[in-house]
């Protein structure tokens, strides 16, 4: 199924991400992937109060998945 494969690559790319995230004592959670192309996550850990969190998800997480998966249109933070 191709939305399985989508889901698999971006876990692949999450997985990239999560030392990072984590040295920060943070984590994110793929959430969903909805039918318009945006993935929605859950930023966990001081990741989730943290006012940097939309930078970091715009220039690193997004640009990421965007980079490698192209049906990513956007992340959207719950």
């Amino acid at each position: 199924m191709a939305e399985s494969s989508v889901l698999t690559r971006i876990e692949e790319v999450l997985e990239e991400i999560r030392p990072a995230l984590y040295s920060d004592g943070g984590d994110i959670e793929l959430v969903d992937f909805d039918e318009e192309g945006f993935v929605h996550v859950n930023m966990l850990g001081a990741c989730g109060g943290c006012p940097m969190s939309t930078a970091t998800l715009v220039l690193g997480v997004e640009a990421a998945l965007r980079e490698r998966v192209p049906e990513v249109e956007g992340v959207i933070p719950i």
